[in-house]
């Protein structure tokens, strides 16, 4: 039977596909990127913190990294200086250097925490709400973590919402947190967890944290990036993830610090002074459940107060 030139050729087209087809070396497959290093910024725009997390997600995974925000001075301020962060601190030394300062309040916690109440505060930037709920709709893990103690997280929660802030969205799980305060080991006082956001009542926020994420049950993030005005609290975080796998890229905002060096601390006692009779007033009205201020007393071996 005479061959069909047609099929010929045909058969000979597809015995050189397939030939070439078998020498093609198949393509390298694509090495994994550099494993995470630690690093160490500051910077007065939290954009830059929100875009440098989104960036590693697109090389580590959404999924592989945890966004940890400090709320004073980073996310919020008080509008004046009575009650903001740098006042604490003020009157914190205070006590250390001029125990019977007439300057100082009776219990600078409680005096805080009806300030937290009666004050409003303001994003440290316009924006500061966006970036964070950018992070959260690109998938990342996204928690507060605050020096504050538990007993202010009414104010809190009530400051953070008016402000455009919310935590509960891809928070770091449970994402509703626990319903009871625990104690992380090694430290002396209990820390809350709720709707994302970590009241670590002045304690190591590295050891809170490490607890944290220990208690979850869920593997660490590969990465923790962090954003607190006070290099103390990077520095903690990071020798606490020192010897694991978890990186740390640590940032200190600035954005507030000229409000901070620029704190005016004769305005605030002045403005404590006139304020405090309206806030025992307060109290006496309604009872102590948003705030419990001591009655004005000599403070123990000082003098009578004039």
């Amino acid at each position: 039977m005479k061959a069909n030139p047609l099929r010929i050729v045909a058969l000979a087209a597809v015995l050189s596909t397939l030939s070439a087809c078998a020498t093609t070396p198949a393509p390298a497959p694509k090495p994994p990127p550099p494993p995470p290093q630690n690093l160490v910024g500051t910077t007065d725009e939290l954009q830059l913190v929100t875009e440098l997390a989104l960036d590693l997600s697109r090389t580590y995974g959404a999924e592989n990294i945890l966004v940890v925000f400090d709320i004073d001075n980073t996310l919020l301020a008080m509008e004046q200086d009575l009650g903001s962060d740098q006042w604490y601190h003020w009157q914190k030394d205070l006590e250390a250097e001029e125990p019977c300062s007439q300057r100082l309040v009776n219990d600078r916690l409680a005096a805080q925490g009806a300030l937290y109440f009666a004050s409003a505060m303001r994003p440290t930037q316009p924006n500061a709400a966006e970036q964070v709920r950018r992070l959260q709709d690109a998938g990342l893990r996204v928690i507060a973590l605050s020096a504050r103690g538990s007993d202010y997280r009414l104010a809190t929660f009530r400051e953070l919402r008016r402000n455009g802030f919310s935590f509960w969205p891809g928070a770091w799980p449970p994402a509703a947190g626990y319903a009871e305060a625990f104690q992380p080991d090694g430290l002396p006082r209990p820390v809350r967890y709720e709707d994302g956001v970590v009241f670590a009542a002045g304690q190591d926020k590295g050891l809170v944290l490490q607890d944290l994420l220990k208690r979850s049950g869920e593997d660490a993030p590969l990465l923790i990036v962090m954003a607190d005005d006070k290099q103390d609290n990077l520095k903690a975080v990071m020798k606490a993830f020192s010897w694991t796998p978890t990186k740390v890229q640590a940032w200190r905002y600035t954005g507030e610090d000229a409000n901070v060096q620029a704190f005016d601390a004769e305005a605030a006692a002045g403005q404590w002074e006139a304020l405090q009779p309206a806030l025992m007033q307060l109290e006496a009205l309604f009872g102590p459940d948003n705030f419990d201020l001591p009655p004005p007393a000599a403070r123990a071996g000082c003098p009578d107060r004039e």
